[in-house]
């Protein structure tokens, strides 16, 4: 099983995973509701959107834009069954365990946290 840092580094390797960065608004929104909100979102949309053994728009659920989470997802290959698999070999037919979900949820905070701190970083 590979470390969060382990998955960024193999994700920025990626010419499509690497090209998704938040944007003015996704900081401003982190900023307005703090990132404990942002993990509750990450996790709800996780445990609806994700989680389930069938999803029926599975490929179309995770909008490209309109919130933090969403662009992690596509950033870390977890925006669909299909990429989960491709990129974690997770099983398409198979709900998502608890412990599946957290460590979703833990590596879309990480991308999340790390563009976050870039951008202050930047601006310091």
């Amino acid at each position: 099983m590979q470390t969060i840092d382990e998955a960024l580094e193999k994700l920025s390797k990626s010419k499509f995973r690497s090209s998704f960065h938040l944007k003015e608004k996704d900081f401003e929104y982190i900023n307005k509701v703090g990132m404990e909100k942002i993990r509750q979102h990450a996790k709800d949309f996780i445990k609806t959107r994700l989680a389930p053994k069938y999803i029926p728009n599975d490929g179309k659920q995770t909008p490209m834009k309109g919130h933090p989470v969403f662009i992690a997802q596509h950033a870390c290959g977890c925006c669909c069954r299909g990429c989960l698999n491709k990129w974690y070999r997770v099983n398409k037919s198979t709900e998502l365990t608890e412990t599946q979900q957290e460590k979703i949820v833990n590596l879309l905070m990480a991308w999340i946290e790390k563009e976050y701190n870039s951008k202050i970083n930047i601006q310091k």
